[in-house]
């Protein structure tokens, strides 16, 4: 049969016409055939769409991000900057060789007020070294390494440092509490000369620090008259929870070489 339709489509005129009745017939059958991935294709744009513009949003989310990004690191530069100028003008006031250092972590025990520098024994730091900042007395080195060092800060508790009255050369001994915001004078007579307001100064003995700079400001004088001493409160002058950047203090004192068996920070 196969052969047969062959022959007469090729050589009878009329199957040509029932072909194209046929056509004709199948036409909306094709239609209804191609009607479901016409209506797939039609989906598939709008789905398209919706992602690109859902990517397009995500895109300048991230744009604008990047942006906020660059004016917060633009606003964090000009006070970085600030706060350099202002270390600066700290340095020329200190008579001593400094060296600049940067504070690269901090010590995670709360019960230890130490930050980690950028600076060790091959740097030429040694352990007792001061360090101090734009607003005064930070601390000193306490443990070294070759290319870091420890600070200890003059608010952990077992820190003590030798300190005068700027206003009248009271000396006294200033302790740190564990509180980065509070220093607390040690064995102040009931009769001494303290006033709030008061500004503390090293005093240069025991040889640790150099004399004559900040390291608090009296912010309250409580006395009992019950007991021999008053208990005298202070604030830190240097910016201990802030500072990022400090100067380390040559005094008096060469550099300690760190021994062999030393392990690095």
């Amino acid at each position: 049969m196969a052969l047969l339709l062959i022959i007469s489509d090729l050589n009878w005129t009329k199957m040509k016409e029932g072909r194209a009745y046929l056509s004709l017939v199948t036409t909306p059958l094709q239609w209804l055939v191609d009607l479901p991935a016409r209506a797939a294709d039609n989906l598939s744009g709008v789905v398209v769409s919706r992602a690109t513009l859902l990517s397009d949003n995500e895109r300048l989310r991230s744009e604008a991000l990047i942006l906020e990004r660059k004016v917060q690191q633009n606003a964090a530069l000009i006070a970085e900057n600030i706060r350099l100028r202002e270390l600066l003008g700290a340095a020329k006031r200190v008579e001593e060789p400094v060296k600049l250092a940067e504070l690269i972590g901090v010590n995670p025990d709360p019960f230890q007020h130490e930050v980690i520098i950028n600076r060790g024994s091959e740097d030429g730091v040694y352990e007792g070294q001061p360090a101090l900042d734009a607003g005064g007395i930070m601390g000193q080195v306490v443990t070294l390494s070759h290319y870091t060092a420890r600070v200890m800060l003059v608010t952990d508790a077992r820190a003590a440092l030798p300190v005068e009255i700027n206003r009248n050369g009271f000396r006294a001994i200033v302790l740190g509490k564990g509180d980065l915001q509070e220093l607390e004078l040690e064995h102040v007579a009931d009769t001494a000369d303290v006033r709030v307001g008061d500004l503390l100064v090293t005093s240069g003995l025991a040889g640790r620090f150099p004399r004559g700079y900040p390291v608090a400001e009296v912010t309250e004088v409580i006395r009992d008259p019950g007991r021999q001493f008053v208990q005298v409160k202070a604030r830190p002058s240097a910016r201990l929870d802030k500072s990022r950047h400090l100067l380390l203090v040559d005094h008096y004192r060469s550099p300690v070489q760190l021994p062999a068996e030393a392990v690095d920070e």
